[in-house]
């Protein structure tokens, strides 16, 4: 075991020409550094801005008299676009090189970052669909009589669905509210998790962009054949583990599977036979605006955050196994007895 790992800081050792050339398990945490990182130059490997804003791409002075670098509060921008307040300390070798330490920087800090990417996620999110329904009905508005009804139809349609996106997104901000407060409220019933499963992958399969997909259902005879669990709130787990398993693993063989656990649960499982979803990339992926690697796809980063939670308010779990190249399995396991609310 490399004795940095059982440092509670995140630690950077750089050479004498700012390479990193060492890196502990909290720097992967803390900082998002990854293996290839290590001997790249400290400037290139983390993205820092100060206070303000901007970039900082080496905000350690050149070394003087002191031994010490003095304390400083910084943002690093992660590998998938977040920021990060940090506080950074060093200490100078004798050979020239540099010990530096990272911590989370305080509430206050951390609280502002926090806001920070909620507001430019859903800036981001927002700005589309917005953009596009603007554009369409300023167009129709003042060329009516210049499209045919084919044309309008088509127009109306793309409106109608960015009103949807923009729509889902205030109901995902709404949820995380609840899950962030403790206030989910569950409309418990008997509920058939069979029929759901079968609905959901049938809805699933039929994809917005209109590449439809094939979801494989398999149900074991252990399945309850009613099980006391909120069916909305079911569904929308077992919607947002497909629907993730359909965009970042778009040629992947997708199953969806249920089977009973115990005298009245439910186990149910997402597997894809897709990229996998890579170590440290599973640290952080049920966090809030946590994403995949491939950060191009469409998605606020808040669906699994979601689907935890609610698993949470059932008293159950979710679960993640997978490895680069190895596909994914999202497991949910729900003790279905769950008093209603």
């Amino acid at each position: 075991m490399d004795l940095l790992d059982v440092l509670p800081e995140a630690v950077l050792v750089l050479d004498g020409q700012r390479r990193v050339v060492r890196g502990n398990d909290r720097a992967r945490d803390l900082l998002g550094l990854r293996d290839g990182d290590v001997g790249g130059l400290f400037g290139e490997v983390l993205e820092l801005l100060d206070e303000s804003g901007r970039a900082c791409p080496d905000p350690v002075p050149a070394r003087g008299t002191a031994s010490r670098v003095a304390e400083q509060v910084l943002r690093v921008r992660l590998p998938d676009g977040r920021e990060r307040p940090v506080s950074m300390a060093g200490r100078w070798q004798p050979d020239g090189g540099l010990v530096l330490t990272f911590r989370a920087a305080g509430r206050r800090e951390a609280v502002d970052a926090a806001r920070s990417d909620l507001v430019a996620t859903v800036s981001h999110e927002i700005r589309s669909p917005l953009t596009s329904v603007k554009g369409f009905t300023s167009t129709m508005l003042r060329k009516w009589d210049r499209f045919s009804d084919e044309q309008k139809r088509t127009m109306l349609e793309t409106v109608n669905a960015d009103a949807d996106r923009v729509t889902r997104l205030l109901k995902e901000l709404l949820d995380v509210s609840r899950i962030d407060a403790g206030r989910v409220q569950l409309a418990v019933s008997r509920v058939d998790v069979a029929t759901v499963v079968r609905e959901v992958a049938e809805k699933a399969a039929h994809r917005p962009d209109g590449q439809d997909r094939e979801v494989v259902v398999e149900a074991t005879d252990d399945v309850p054949a009613l099980v006391e669990l909120d069916r909305d709130k079911l569904e929308q787990i077992l919607t947002n583990l497909l629907d993730n398993a359909l965009r970042y693993a778009p040629d992947a063989t997708v199953r969806l599977t249920v089977d009973g656990d115990g005298a009245a649960g439910v186990v149910l499982e997402v597997i894809d036979d897709g990229p996998g979803i890579a170590e440290d990339q599973q640290r952080t992926i049920f966090r809030k605006f946590g994403r995949g690697r491939d950060v191009r796809r469409s998605g606020t980063g808040l669906g699994l955050y979601i689907t935890r939670g609610l698993a949470l308010a059932h008293g159950g779990e979710v679960t993640l196994v997978s490895g680069e190249g190895e596909g994914a399995t999202f497991t949910v396991r729900l003790p279905g007895r769950v008093e209603p609310v």
